[in-house]
Protein backbone atom coordinates (compact mmCIF):
# COMPACT_ATOMS: atom_id res chain seq x y z
CA UNK A 1 0.00 0.00 0.00
CA UNK A 2 2.80 2.36 0.92
CA UNK A 3 4.52 1.65 -2.44
CA UNK A 4 1.32 2.50 -4.27
CA UNK A 5 1.06 5.82 -2.39
CA UNK A 6 4.71 6.55 -3.18
CA UNK A 7 4.26 5.89 -6.89
CA UNK A 8 1.07 7.96 -6.97
CA UNK A 9 2.86 10.89 -5.33
CA UNK A 10 5.70 10.69 -7.82
CA UNK A 11 3.18 10.59 -10.69
CA UNK A 12 1.43 13.73 -9.44
CA UNK A 13 4.77 15.49 -9.09
CA UNK A 14 5.74 14.50 -12.64
CA UNK A 15 2.47 15.86 -14.02
CA UNK A 16 2.91 19.16 -12.20
CA UNK A 17 6.43 19.73 -13.53
CA UNK A 18 5.70 18.57 -17.11
CA UNK A 19 2.68 20.83 -17.57
CA UNK A 20 4.25 24.01 -16.22
CA UNK A 21 5.60 25.35 -19.51
CA UNK A 22 2.87 24.37 -21.97
CA UNK A 23 0.58 26.88 -23.64
CA UNK A 24 -2.99 26.77 -22.39
CA UNK A 25 -4.74 29.24 -24.69
CA UNK A 26 -6.83 29.08 -27.86
CA UNK A 27 -7.49 31.74 -30.46
CA UNK A 28 -11.06 32.76 -31.37
CA UNK A 29 -12.69 30.49 -28.81
CA UNK A 30 -16.19 31.82 -29.51
CA UNK A 31 -15.99 31.30 -33.28
CA UNK A 32 -18.79 28.91 -34.27
CA UNK A 33 -18.75 26.41 -37.10
CA UNK A 34 -21.03 27.47 -39.96
CA UNK A 35 -21.40 31.05 -38.74
CA UNK A 36 -20.40 33.71 -41.28
CA UNK A 37 -18.24 36.63 -40.25
CA UNK A 38 -18.13 39.67 -42.58
CA UNK A 39 -14.86 40.76 -44.19
CA UNK A 40 -13.97 44.38 -44.82
CA UNK A 41 -13.10 44.00 -48.50
CA UNK A 42 -12.94 47.78 -48.92
CA UNK A 43 -10.23 48.26 -46.33
CA UNK A 44 -7.55 50.77 -47.34
CA UNK A 45 -4.43 51.90 -45.50
CA UNK A 46 -4.08 55.55 -44.53
CA UNK A 47 -0.98 57.48 -45.58
CA UNK A 48 1.24 58.96 -42.86
CA UNK A 49 4.27 61.20 -42.79
CA UNK A 50 7.58 59.45 -43.60
CA UNK A 51 5.78 56.94 -45.82
CA UNK A 52 7.54 56.22 -49.10
CA UNK A 53 5.28 55.69 -52.09
CA UNK A 54 5.75 54.47 -55.62
CA UNK A 55 3.49 56.55 -57.88
CA UNK A 56 3.22 55.85 -61.60
CA UNK A 57 1.08 57.73 -64.13
CA UNK A 58 0.09 56.18 -67.46
CA UNK A 59 -2.28 56.95 -70.33
CA UNK A 60 -3.04 56.05 -73.95
CA UNK A 61 -0.46 58.57 -75.20
CA UNK A 62 2.84 57.45 -73.60
CA UNK A 63 4.71 60.67 -74.33
CA UNK A 64 2.21 62.70 -72.29
CA UNK A 65 2.82 60.63 -69.15
CA UNK A 66 6.63 60.88 -69.19
CA UNK A 67 6.87 64.24 -67.33
CA UNK A 68 4.86 62.78 -64.43
CA UNK A 69 7.24 59.84 -63.98
CA UNK A 70 10.61 61.48 -63.33
CA UNK A 71 11.53 58.78 -60.79
CA UNK A 72 11.03 56.05 -63.36
CA UNK A 73 14.05 56.74 -65.55
CA UNK A 74 12.95 54.40 -68.34
CA UNK A 75 9.51 53.32 -69.49
CA UNK A 76 7.73 50.38 -71.05
CA UNK A 77 4.86 50.69 -73.51
CA UNK A 78 2.29 47.91 -73.37
CA UNK A 79 0.29 46.44 -76.24
CA UNK A 80 -2.64 48.64 -75.29
CA UNK A 81 -0.50 51.75 -75.54
CA UNK A 82 -0.22 52.37 -71.78
CA UNK A 83 3.14 53.53 -70.48
CA UNK A 84 4.58 52.29 -67.17
CA UNK A 85 7.86 52.88 -65.34
CA UNK A 86 10.54 50.20 -65.56
CA UNK A 87 10.68 48.62 -62.06
CA UNK A 88 14.26 47.43 -62.65
CA UNK A 89 15.54 50.99 -62.43
CA UNK A 90 17.19 51.58 -59.01
CA UNK A 91 16.09 55.24 -58.90
CA UNK A 92 12.40 54.29 -59.00
CA UNK A 93 12.79 52.41 -55.71
CA UNK A 94 13.23 55.72 -53.89
CA UNK A 95 9.68 56.79 -54.62
CA UNK A 96 8.04 59.82 -53.05
CA UNK A 97 8.59 60.41 -49.34
CA UNK A 98 5.77 62.06 -47.38
CA UNK A 99 7.43 64.87 -45.41
CA UNK A 100 6.73 65.92 -41.81
CA UNK A 101 3.95 68.23 -43.03
CA UNK A 102 2.23 65.41 -44.90
CA UNK A 103 3.19 66.64 -48.39
CA UNK A 104 4.90 65.22 -51.46
CA UNK A 105 6.48 67.13 -54.34
CA UNK A 106 4.92 65.69 -57.47
CA UNK A 107 6.17 66.51 -60.98
CA UNK A 108 4.23 69.26 -62.80
CA UNK A 109 1.51 69.34 -60.12
CA UNK A 110 3.80 70.62 -57.37
CA UNK A 111 3.20 70.10 -53.66
CA UNK A 112 0.30 67.79 -52.71
CA UNK A 113 -0.95 67.28 -49.16
CA UNK A 114 -1.81 63.58 -48.83
CA UNK A 115 -1.31 62.70 -45.16
CA UNK A 116 -4.44 61.09 -43.70
CA UNK A 117 -5.78 60.15 -47.12
CA UNK A 118 -6.35 56.63 -48.44
CA UNK A 119 -4.54 55.31 -51.50
CA UNK A 120 -7.64 55.59 -53.68
CA UNK A 121 -8.22 59.16 -52.52
CA UNK A 122 -4.66 60.10 -53.54
CA UNK A 123 -5.13 58.42 -56.92
CA UNK A 124 -8.28 60.44 -57.49
CA UNK A 125 -6.55 63.65 -56.37
CA UNK A 126 -3.72 63.21 -58.88
CA UNK A 127 -6.11 62.28 -61.69
CA UNK A 128 -8.28 65.33 -61.01
CA UNK A 129 -5.28 67.69 -60.94
CA UNK A 130 -3.95 66.28 -64.21
CA UNK A 131 -7.31 66.64 -65.96
CA UNK A 132 -7.91 70.12 -64.51
CA UNK A 133 -4.59 71.25 -65.99
CA UNK A 134 -5.49 69.75 -69.39
CA UNK A 135 -2.25 67.74 -69.36
CA UNK A 136 -3.96 64.56 -70.55
CA UNK A 137 -7.33 62.81 -70.61
CA UNK A 138 -8.25 59.66 -68.68
CA UNK A 139 -4.96 59.26 -66.77
CA UNK A 140 -4.30 56.06 -64.84
CA UNK A 141 -2.47 56.31 -61.51
CA UNK A 142 -0.85 53.38 -59.65
CA UNK A 143 0.33 53.74 -56.02
CA UNK A 144 2.19 51.23 -53.85
CA UNK A 145 3.85 51.42 -50.43
CA UNK A 146 7.62 50.93 -50.50
CA UNK A 147 8.22 50.85 -46.73
CA UNK A 148 5.10 49.43 -45.04
CA UNK A 149 6.28 48.29 -41.62
CA UNK A 150 5.01 47.51 -38.11
CA UNK A 151 6.54 46.53 -34.76
CA UNK A 152 5.67 43.59 -32.48
CA UNK A 153 6.82 43.59 -28.83
CA UNK A 154 6.12 41.67 -25.63
CA UNK A 155 5.35 38.00 -25.08
CA UNK A 156 5.97 36.72 -28.61
CA UNK A 157 8.57 34.48 -30.17
CA UNK A 158 10.56 37.30 -31.78
CA UNK A 159 10.39 41.01 -30.97
CA UNK A 160 11.22 43.45 -33.74
CA UNK A 161 10.11 45.60 -36.66
CA UNK A 162 8.76 43.77 -39.69
CA UNK A 163 8.26 44.84 -43.30
CA UNK A 164 5.27 43.73 -45.34
CA UNK A 165 4.80 43.04 -49.01
CA UNK A 166 1.87 45.24 -49.89
CA UNK A 167 -0.27 47.15 -47.42
CA UNK A 168 -2.76 44.59 -46.08
CA UNK A 169 -1.55 42.87 -42.89
CA UNK A 170 -3.89 41.61 -40.17
CA UNK A 171 -3.20 41.57 -36.44
CA UNK A 172 -3.14 37.77 -36.43
CA UNK A 173 -0.69 37.70 -39.34
CA UNK A 174 1.59 40.14 -37.53
CA UNK A 175 1.67 37.89 -34.43
CA UNK A 176 2.32 34.82 -36.58
CA UNK A 177 5.20 36.59 -38.35
CA UNK A 178 6.68 37.37 -34.92
CA UNK A 179 6.82 33.68 -33.98
CA UNK A 180 3.35 33.37 -32.36
CA UNK A 181 2.52 34.07 -28.72
CA UNK A 182 4.83 32.74 -26.03
CA UNK A 183 3.66 30.53 -23.16
CA UNK A 184 3.43 33.51 -20.81
CA UNK A 185 1.31 35.72 -23.12
CA UNK A 186 -2.02 37.16 -21.99
CA UNK A 187 -4.35 36.55 -24.92
CA UNK A 188 -6.87 39.10 -23.61
CA UNK A 189 -4.27 41.89 -23.38
CA UNK A 190 -2.99 42.47 -26.92
CA UNK A 191 -2.60 46.18 -27.58
CA UNK A 192 -2.18 48.07 -30.85
CA UNK A 193 -0.66 51.55 -30.53
CA UNK A 194 -1.52 53.75 -33.50
CA UNK A 195 -0.74 57.30 -34.60
CA UNK A 196 -3.96 59.21 -35.33
CA UNK A 197 -4.01 62.94 -36.13
CA UNK A 198 -0.65 63.57 -34.53
CA UNK A 199 -1.47 61.59 -31.37
CA UNK A 200 -0.89 58.03 -30.23
CA UNK A 201 -3.88 55.92 -29.22
CA UNK A 202 -3.98 52.40 -27.77
CA UNK A 203 -6.59 49.78 -28.67
CA UNK A 204 -6.88 46.60 -26.56
CA UNK A 205 -7.85 43.21 -28.03
CA UNK A 206 -8.82 39.76 -26.80
CA UNK A 207 -7.55 37.11 -29.21
CA UNK A 208 -9.96 34.59 -27.72
CA UNK A 209 -12.91 36.54 -29.11
CA UNK A 210 -14.16 37.11 -32.65
CA UNK A 211 -14.63 40.76 -31.69
CA UNK A 212 -11.18 41.41 -33.14
CA UNK A 213 -12.72 41.07 -36.63
CA UNK A 214 -14.60 44.31 -35.94
CA UNK A 215 -11.64 46.16 -34.48
CA UNK A 216 -10.29 49.21 -36.37
CA UNK A 217 -6.86 47.66 -35.79
CA UNK A 218 -7.61 44.21 -37.24
CA UNK A 219 -5.88 45.48 -40.37
CA UNK A 220 -2.65 47.17 -39.32
CA UNK A 221 -1.67 50.64 -40.47
CA UNK A 222 1.80 51.94 -41.25
CA UNK A 223 4.05 52.15 -38.13
CA UNK A 224 1.55 50.39 -35.81
CA UNK A 225 3.03 48.90 -32.62
CA UNK A 226 1.62 45.57 -31.40
CA UNK A 227 2.30 44.82 -27.73
CA UNK A 228 1.41 41.46 -26.18
CA UNK A 229 1.26 41.80 -22.41
CA UNK A 230 2.97 38.99 -20.43
CA UNK A 231 1.25 37.25 -17.53
CA UNK A 232 3.81 38.62 -15.11
CA UNK A 233 4.91 42.25 -15.17
CA UNK A 234 8.46 41.37 -14.11
CA UNK A 235 11.71 40.47 -15.77
CA UNK A 236 12.15 37.06 -17.36
CA UNK A 237 14.69 35.93 -14.74
CA UNK A 238 12.20 36.79 -11.98
CA UNK A 239 9.54 34.83 -13.85
CA UNK A 240 11.82 31.82 -13.94
CA UNK A 241 12.50 32.29 -10.22
CA UNK A 242 8.76 32.28 -9.53
CA UNK A 243 8.34 29.09 -11.57
CA UNK A 244 11.28 27.39 -9.83
CA UNK A 245 9.90 28.40 -6.43
CA UNK A 246 6.51 26.93 -7.32
CA UNK A 247 8.17 23.72 -8.48
CA UNK A 248 10.22 23.42 -5.26
CA UNK A 249 7.09 23.96 -3.19
CA UNK A 250 5.38 21.16 -5.11
CA UNK A 251 8.35 18.88 -4.51
CA UNK A 252 8.40 19.63 -0.77
CA UNK A 253 4.67 18.99 -0.56
CA UNK A 254 5.04 15.68 -2.37
CA UNK A 255 7.96 14.58 -0.17
CA UNK A 256 6.02 15.43 2.98
CA UNK A 257 3.07 13.43 1.72
CA UNK A 258 5.32 10.42 1.03
CA UNK A 259 6.96 10.62 4.47
CA UNK A 260 3.55 10.86 6.13
CA UNK A 261 2.36 7.80 4.21
CA UNK A 262 5.48 5.79 5.16
CA UNK A 263 5.10 6.61 8.87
Amino acid sequence: MRKQILWASLLVLLLLTSCASKKNFLYLQDMELGTRYPIDVKYEPVIHSDDRLSITVSCKNPELAIPFNIYGGTFKVGADGNVTADASNSISEKGYRVDVDGNIDFPILGKLHIEGMTVNAVKQLICDRIEEGNYMKDPLVSIEFLNFKYTVLGAVGQNGTFSANGDRVTLLEAIANAGDLSAKARTNKVAVIREINGERQMFMHDLRSTDIFESPCYYLQQNDIVYVEPKYRKKDNEDRGWQIGTMLLSIVTAVCSVMWAIK
